[in-house]
């Protein structure tokens, strides 16, 4: 039965085996095997269950002419595509064309008996043969598809199979400020976190324009932001931008609400805005150390339906240019928008009945598939309401292509970067659009390490891989093409997820988990498409345990590295010298899920976490101090032989009991003098600040994750002598 359950895991992609962060082998139990296969959808509980998936599994296998998708790089020139068909049509003619995404046509006839056999299976009862069908095509890179069809005489005897034909570039765009010896440097953010004179208690849009500006000003190429993915509007205290509702949609909360059309169109919305009351409340929101979500989501969807209801009345109605324009975005984005919308209409629907209504899988039992009578009849009667939450993304995107425009028009040499999380909330849009993809069963994570001893269980219910491959990889396709769109770079987070993702299944602990495995070499290749197709720089947030055949693959495909000071150690703990970085890489100090600079020359991170108990004992809390105070000699050390600290400075830590503005410059100088394309200065970094955005393993209210603000309005930013000095050393060794 192991053997057979074995064989049925490798058919998944259920990896039997893994080596630890310790380099111990592990081997998987039964039971996770089990688990695992079903969060899959595939039954798998005893030999009986397992045998007839063996046999189901063969069965697709070799029921098709063709496999659903088919990814090529563009200098394979010869295709050998796989055709398989039952031992019975040997004899007759067949038809295949390829339909290029030009829309031109080459065709061609063959008979299978004339084709190279490779394999050969009986399937209930009938013989089907494996041929290899060799076509010199010479494919331009892009999205087209390849036909099979049976001729009788000289008519079409109607399509027997057809596959999506992939074809990429050999490698990911690279902009031309990085190409060859360039090197740039820019700053990483959390957007929410910005303090201005003009947001509402929150970062928005507006101030990523003003950024994008100061950026410019201050010879930076790129900014960073948290992913901006769309949350849960029902629950704004849900901050967690890596765990998100859907990923190719905006969290709403980011909109500058002024700057929105209708706003200086509305009299009604700006005499509630300019009501002393409500410049009260904002004044509140802007002061507050922390962001108060929930205020925040109460004031701006005050207005935001608002202007809705103006333009409903003023553009809708009478069918204005502006209106035209909605509608022409609701047709590019189409069954996708709506289904975004009417679940966030659903779910308001639904909470407002029963606050503990926590997404789909709590809706009545007819709202969970949307394809059902019952929603389609809930679009029809609240279709006002759900063309409100299309309004609301179609601002979004609208503001934010136009940051990313200005991205451009002031010559930022990558522009705005992206984050995209690594996946979607279990009872978010995502899953309830595409239930199929994911297995609901099962959570992605990490197996134990030396942070978290107990593994990690990150509550996203992955991509079934197979399901994914069943759907020619579209919904990866989309994802890109949404956050690639107006974007100059994508970083992707946990892109080792693009080969293998630890999966953890449902009432088993996490350290109970197992890989699976992922089509590593065709999303790569479509991950290179896209990147071309959009202009967008890639890289890859490579942290933790990474199997080397992912870096030897990331490495020639031009998706940067990410290398961060704390982890680039060489023999006796030692940091490693700047140029032992590679130069495909993006360097920094420092994460969000990591200490700042400030917070780990202090060891604050250490304080925190021993606070709330995150330590599994005392002696690991002291160990971790002492080794604190070797790293920040070693650090110490290693800036004195770079040659950045300034002269006459003492190699003592003692010495430096803060951090101080002049040794942030030279951490930053140290980072600077690396030969990694791209250096990323985190902007609590650039000012000082000591605690750190997210600290992994706690949430509100042990440790206000997601909600700590910059410690000055961005209109001060150029005002600041300690960010001054970071920016002139930066300047200096990597000049615009």
């Amino acid at each position: 039965m192991r053997n057979l359950l074995d064989q049925l895991c490798e058919a998944y992609g259920v990896l039997p085996e893994y080596y630890d962060v310790w380099g111990k082998l592990f081997y998987p139990s039964a039971a996770v095997k089990h688990a695992l296969l079903s969060a899959m959808g595939v039954a798998a509980k005893n030999d009986i269950e397992i045998t007839a998936a063996l046999r189901a599994y063969e069965r697709r296998q070799w029921a098709q002419p063709l496999p659903p998708v088919r990814v090529v790089r563009v200098s394979v020139r010869v295709q050998r595509i796989a055709i398989t068909l039952p031992v019975s049509e040997e004899q007759a003619r067949y038809r295949w064309c390829l339909r290029r995404e030009s829309g031109s046509e080459t065709h061609g006839e063959f008979s299978p008996a004339n084709l190279e056999e490779v394999a050969r299976n009986p399937i209930d009862g009938q013989d089907f043969v494996r041929r290899i069908l060799e076509l010199d095509l010479g494919l331009e890179t892009g999205y087209h598809r390849f036909f099979l069809a049976r001729v009788e005489g000289s008519a079409d005897c109607g399509a027997t199979g057809e596959m999506s034909f992939i074809v990429t570039p050999e490698a990911c765009y690279i902009p031309p400020a990085i190409q060859g010896s360039g090197r740039v440097w820019g700053f990483a953010t959390q957007l929410y976190g910005i303090r201005s004179e003009h947001n509402w208690g929150i970062g928005d849009f507006g101030d990523l324009r003003r950024m994008v500006e100061f950026c410019a000003e201050a010879g930076a190429s790129t900014v960073l932001l948290n992913p901006l993915h769309a949350l849960f509007a029902h629950a704004p205290t849900h901050a967690s931008p890596y765990s998100p509702s859907n990923r190719a949609y905006f969290n709403t909360l980011y909109l500058d609400v002024e700057n929105i059309a209708d706003f200086d169109a509305s009299a009604e919305a700006r005499a509630l805005v300019q009501a002393p009351e409500f410049q009260a409340q904002l004044r509140a929101l802007r002061a507050a150390a922390q962001v108060d979500y929930s205020r925040v989501a109460q004031v701006k969807s005050k207005i935001l339906e608002c202007l809705y209801l103006h333009f409903r009345k003023n553009h809708l109605a009478p069918n204005t240019d502006q209106a035209r324009v909605f509608r022409a975005f609701q047709v590019e984005h189409g069954e996708r928008l709506r289904k975004q919308a009417l679940f966030e209409a659903l779910q308001e629907f639904f909470h407002a009945q029963d606050n503990s209504v926590w997404g789909w899988p709590a809706w009545p039992e007819s709202y969970r598939d949307p394809h059902t009578a019952e929603v389609q009849t809930f679009c029809k009667t609240h279709l006002e309401r759900v063309e409100y939450f299309e309004y609301l993304q179609w601002q979004a995107f609208t503001q934010f292509a136009a940051a990313g425009a200005r991205s451009c028009e002031v010559g930022l040499g990558i522009g705005v970067m992206l984050d995209l999380a690594i996946g979607v909330a279990e009872g978010g849009a995502a899953t309830w659009m595409r239930r199929e993809l994911y297995a609901l069963g099962a959570s992605a994570g990490a197996p134990p390490d030396e942070i978290n001893l107990l593994g990690q269980d990150w509550g996203l219910p992955p991509w079934i891989p197979h399901q994914l491959t069943a759907a020619a990889y579209e919904p990866f396709i989309e994802l890109l093409r949404a956050n690639m769109r107006d974007a100059g770079a994508l970083r992707m987070d946990h892109v080792m997820g693009l080969r293998r993702l630890f999966w953890v299944a449902r009432g088993l602990p996490a350290a109970e988990g197992a890989y699976v495995e992922y089509p590593f070499e065709d999303l790569l290749g479509i991950l290179a498409l896209e990147s071309h197709r959009n202009r967008c720089l890639v890289v890859g947030e490579d942290l933790g345990t990474v199997p080397d055949e992912v870096r030897h693959a990331l490495q020639p495909m031009n998706v940067l590295s990410t290398r961060l000071l704390y982890f680039e150690r060489g023999e006796g703990g030692r940091f490693n010298p700047p140029h032992v970085y590679p130069a495909n890489a993006m360097a920094a100090v420092t994460t969000h899920d990591l200490p700042t600079l400030a917070g780990f020359w202090q060891g604050l991170d250490l304080e925190v976490r021993d606070r709330l108990h995150l330590f599994p004992n005392t002696e690991i809390y002291h160990q971790q101090v002492a080794a604190r105070a070797e790293e920040r000699a070693q650090l110490l050390m290693a800036l004195e032989r770079a040659g950045v600290l300034p002269p006459g400075s003492s190699l003592q830590p003692e010495a430096y009991p803060e951090m101080t503005g002049e040794l942030a410059t030279a951490v930053y100088t140290y980072l600077a003098r690396t030969p990694s394309k791209l250096l990323l200065l985190q902007m609590e970094d650039g000012f000082g600040v000591r605690a750190q955005p997210n600290l992994p393993g706690t949430v509100d209210p042990a440790y206000p994750c997601w909600r700590l603000k910059m410690p000055i309005n961005l209109e001060e930013w150029s005002t600041s002598a300690y960010l001054k000095m970071i920016l002139q050393a930066l300047r200096q060794e990597r000049p615009a």
